[in-house]
């Protein structure tokens, strides 16, 4: 028996039902195979926490993380109305992807057979991109502050840092993840014509981590005119990486693209495996959608899929892949976002159906 210990976040807005979804579908993997079992601890750890106590996890919550043991952390989404974003965000995601060390953000965008995209000729222009986004630093570094507040010389300053190792290294993951996926091409996004000292560095890097791999293509796109490329021309885009803003931004243009928000899945990856890795739906709390059993549970499905990809489960995470898949193809359970009128529980219940009619497991390892 292999076990696996999982932090799980349900966090807040939709993310209880959602994860609830995904809780399911573990549930139902363990039934179906012998040899596995996750075992969970749930935190309560997010807004709700926050009202209570006045910060979003405690102060040692990383430290209780880290003495727990976990593989792997799963992750509602996390947004308050009455809270500030930068306030939640600041105070739970963020702590813990720089505090592991979860310097990989990786998020397949694919439209998937059954789902409509917004594009006119989604046929002659398949989408299957994937964006491996720095997650610790660039933009998001957190460093600058704000001085002489209310007056009319305040100022307010937020520096982006890039190091050589910050940089290069999530450079390297981006073209060995094209080489051992068998992508074919790996896009720099930059905008380094403007940005003419952080991103003409990140692109000089760029180039000399390109000279390490020489069977694969790469190429070079300014930012802006990639979000019109994605749009236009989607089958040229495969394996794309980016800073943590322009990653951030580009990412919810491909879910868009493909669909629906809620076919987005996100991981946020600790390589080396010294701190747990995380993984969340890119969707928001959907305040709209909270306690009435309507939100799409498949991005936060499809990121266990990349969760038990990551533990090495290849053959788990294939075969939830083909339920996911299998269920959007017949179009017979479609929540709202996909122009239905099934429910959360409808959905969830329908993969775990398609993953019973899958062949049967191995049992044991």
């Amino acid at each position: 028996m292999k076990n696996y210990h999982l932090a799980v976040f349900p966090a807040d807005g939709i993310g209880p039902e959602v994860i609830a979804a995904s809780r399911q579908v573990l549930r139902k993997l363990e039934q179906l195979h012998g040899g596995v079992r996750f075992e969970t601890r749930e935190y309560g750890w997010g807004s709700d926490h926050y009202e209570r106590t006045g910060a979003m996890m405690p102060a040692d919550g990383l430290r209780q993380l880290e003495k727990g043991g976990f593989e792997a952390i799963l992750m509602g989404p996390v947004g308050s109305r009455t809270i500030p974003d930068h306030v939640t965000l600041w105070g739970l995601l963020l702590p813990i992807r720089q505090g592991f060390d979860q310097y990989v953000n990786l998020r397949p965008m694919r439209q998937l057979d059954g789902v409509a995209s917004p594009l006119r000729n989604p046929a002659g222009h398949p989408i299957d991109m994937v964006c491996i986004r720095e997650n610790s630093e660039g933009e998001y570094a957190g460093v600058g502050g704000r001085v002489h507040r209310q007056r009319p010389q305040e100022v307010a300053l937020q520096s982006i840092v890039f190091t050589r190792t910050g940089t290069e290294r999530v450079m390297r993951f981006a073209f060995d993840y094209a080489r051992q996926h068998g992508r074919r091409l790996v896009t720099n996004v930059t905008k380094s014509n403007s940005m003419q000292h952080n991103m003409v560095f990140w692109d000089d890097i760029f180039q000399e981590v390109a000279t390490g791999y020489p069977a694969q293509a790469s190429d070079q796109q300014l930012v802006d005119s990639m979000t019109a490329r994605m749009v236009s021309q989607p089958e040229t885009v495969d394996v794309f990486v980016a800073s943590n803003l322009f990653g951030d931004i580009l990412t919810d243009l491909g879910a868009a693209l493909t669909g629906s928000m809620g076919l987005a899945p996100s991981a946020n990856l600790n390589p080396e495996r010294r701190y747990p890795s995380l993984f969340q739906a890119i969707h928001g709390s959907a305040f709209d959608l909270v306690g009435r059993n309507v939100a799409n549970p498949i991005a936060s499905i499809w990121s266990v899929q990349l969760l038990l990809e990551f533990l090495g489960e290849t053959e788990l995470a294939a075969r939830l892949m083909h339920a996911i898949e299998t269920v959007l193809r017949e179009q017979r359970v479609r929540t709202r976002d996909l122009g239905g009128t099934s429910s959360t529980t409808d959905m969830t219940e329908a993969v775990c159906r398609a993953l019973e009619t899958e062949p049967v497991f191995a049992k044991g390892r």
